[in-house]
């Protein structure tokens, strides 16, 4: 819904940065006698100047109108008391607990793993290995055998050729000898893929271990990702009510006129059924190597060597198609990359390093060491109960006694033995009493400091202050704008209908044609085509008369058309039935031989319906705040303004 968007995309616009300052800066207006402040104003302006669509909103005062509305519906929300709403407040602990998951990590590890990612998916690789089975809670005997087997193996490989030893070994159970083709970063899990992409070429790596056990592997090649092709393409669909042939043969018409010399962006601004890159001549958005879902356009896109190099017809399940290379791309740079990668590392198992490197960080800055606790009394207090799942705390168990502090935080005896307790849960095999104390610590441990964090990293981060108040207000104003505007008008249907009976002048068909088009680069040939249409001549018989000899000389649009369509140049008379005068369109030629005149007429609801609900949802909108207006009253500050204004002009 159309106004639902914009009034969402302005809410986030005015969210931004959108916390109060201090009492020191300069008041520029105030509602109901709560102080907005020029510095924040200006934030938000610079912050977004280059975002609107609409140059008027650049105009300050335009600006400053959509500001204290925005203000306006703020105070309103909070009147209504939909802050205090559970499911407002539920969403936003939601998206706080998400948001906060991009704060709390070690940034310079994150950073390093980035990089390394990054040169990872610019390459591709082609690797087998050998894996011999181990599990990760295996005991010590079977762990040792299995690396001394995988060590045995890799002295039979060097020896012996890998791939011989791979294929003799491979049983599919315990033993895995596998051809992994071709495969760039995030393909593997991260332990292999670290291994393989440091394995020179022809090398077989030293034994190594993933959570499925303990792996050589052997790399055969290496080279550079694919990238990124841009292309344009002219595109004839198949349509329900034609033949395979039909568009076949229609693509066949337009690409023997490439060939004889007309050009690919004016054929394809006049003929492509892909509207939306039609009009800049077939142009469409760069993709990488397996982002579209239609194989075969990117293979014969892929297959194009030189900027400007074209294909021949190829079909796939949208139609028909020619394609041509506009450029080669190779993969994204860093920067345009790394948000990307950012997001796949925190997924990865590559995220076990972060977290280990921001817990060592985490106690640093809340002074945790080990000494802090006394984990002696822990291991103490257990018994085989523990290994049977049901041990309890003691009688005298000392549950108020400080375990730890973490930063004001105090954490209790009582705190760590009921982790205690729900740890024996998890507990599969036999271990030691201490060894049982030490990991369960480093897991309440990493829980609490994390915990912590995420509970006072609005005090302690600016910037997460701030993001998070953007979408606290923001989901305050989508929750005011659904009830107040956007699900009443929806449920209006009376009032809707009466608002489309008072405009109905605003909603109606243009003028349109029903049309045949005659096109060509020929003006001779079009002149003939003219003089055959005012004869009458069917136009399959037209066709055989100009396109002779293999070649396609003129194409046909037969279509309804209005004064916009791509066939018909932008000085075309369209209210002149029968065939028309010659006109020149895309550095060629065109008849239309109009059929029929179709007048200007009023839309009816049903066709109109979206637009007339978006239209009165605006209108109830503009009425609502004039009433906030006389609600919450405004002030502006004119002399700030003024200096405002001057600020901005520089």
């Amino acid at each position: 819904m159309t106004l639902k968007y914009n009034s969402l995309v302005f809410i986030l616009f005015f969210s931004v940065f959108a916390l109060a300052q201090t009492s020191k800066k300069q008041v520029l207006f105030t509602v109901a006698d709560d102080p907005v402040y020029v510095s924040e104003f200006l934030r938000v302006y610079n912050k977004n100047l280059n975002l609107v669509q609409d140059e008027s909103q650049k105009d300050v005062d335009e600006y400053l109108k959509l500001f204290t509305n925005y203000k306006l519906k703020l105070n309103e929300a909070k009147a209504l008391g939909l802050h205090e709403k559970a499911s407002y407040k539920r969403e936003l602990d939601t998206y706080k607990k998400q948001l906060a998951k991009n704060y709390i990590t070690d940034a310079k590890v994150t950073d390093a793993l980035v990089k390394e990612a990054y040169a990872n998916i610019s390459n591709t690789i082609k690797a087998n290995h050998i894996l011999v089975r181990v599990v990760e809670g295996a005991t010590p005997q079977d762990t040792l055998k299995a690396f001394n087997k995988i060590n045995e193996l890799r002295e039979r490989s060097i020896k012996n050729g890998f791939e011989n030893v791979r294929k003799e070994v491979h049983n599919g159970k315990t033993l895995f000898g596998e051809e992994l083709g071709w495969f760039s970063g995030f393909r593997m899990v991260y332990k292999f893929e670290k291994v393989a992409f440091n394995t020179p070429v022809g090398d077989i790596s030293q034994p190594f271990r993933t959570r499925f056990g303990y792996h050589i592997v052997k790399v055969f090649d290496k080279r550079k990702a694919r990238g990124e092709r841009t292309v344009k393409h002219i595109m004839i669909k198949t349509k329900p009510k034609d033949t395979l042939s039909d568009a076949e043969t229609r693509i066949r018409e337009i690409y023997k006129k490439i060939e004889q010399g007309e050009t690919f962006e004016d054929l394809a601004k006049e003929f492509s059924d892909d509207t939306n890159s039609a009009p800049s001549g077939g142009l469409l958005k760069s993709f990488s190597s397996g982002q579209l879902s239609v194989p075969e356009f990117e293979e014969v896109a892929f297959a194009l060597e030189n900027e400007g190099d074209m294909s021949k017809p190829v079909k796939t399940n949208f139609g028909w198609h020619i394609i041509k290379l506009v450029n080669k791309k190779p993969i994204g740079s860093f920067d345009e990359l790394k948000s990307e990668l950012e997001e796949k590392v925190r997924r990865d198992t590559r995220s076990k390093l972060i977290d280990d490197a921001l817990i060592t960080k985490l106690k640093e800055k809340y002074n945790i060491t080990n000494q802090d606790v006394d984990l002696k009394y822990f291991t103490s207090i257990l018994n085989e109960d523990f290994y049977q799942r049901t041990w309890k705390l003691p009688e005298g168990f000392k549950k108020e006694t400080q375990f730890l502090k973490i930063g004001n935080k105090i954490v209790t005896n009582e705190d760590f033995g009921n982790f205690l307790l729900s740890q024996q849960k998890r507990t599969r095999s036999k271990k030691g009493f201490e060894e049982i104390i030490n990991t369960a610590y480093n897991s309440f441990l990493s829980s609490n400091l994390k915990t912590y964090q995420e509970e006072n990293l609005e005090y302690e981060n600016e910037e997460f202050a701030h993001v998070l108040g953007e979408y606290r207000d923001g989901l305050l104003l989508f929750d005011l704008m659904e009830t107040t505007i956007w699900q009443s008008a929806k449920t209006d249907s009376v009032a809707i209908k009466n608002f489309y009976k008072n405009h109905k002048q605003n909603y109606f068909w243009p003028i349109r044609i029903n049309a045949t088009v005659a096109s060509s680069s020929n003006k001779k040939v079009i002149k003939k085509v003219a003089k055959l249409m005012r004869e009458k001549m069917d136009i399959e018989n037209i066709k055989s008369l100009v396109n002779t000899n293999g070649e396609v000389n003129v194409i046909f649009t037969v279509d309804t058309m209005d004064v916009n369509h791509q066939a018909l140049p932008k000085n075309f008379d369209i209210q002149q039935k029968g065939v028309s005068k010659v006109y020149k369109h895309n550095n060629g030629f065109i008849v239309a031989n109009v059929m029929e005149v179709l007048p200007k007429t009023e839309k009816s609801y049903d066709e109109v319906k979206g637009l007339v609900l978006s239209d009165y949802q605006t209108q109830k909108e503009n009425l609502w705040l004039e009433e906030l207006r006389a609600k919450y009253k405004v002030i502006i500050n004119e002399d700030v303004l003024k200096k405002v204004k001057e600020e901005i002009k520089g």
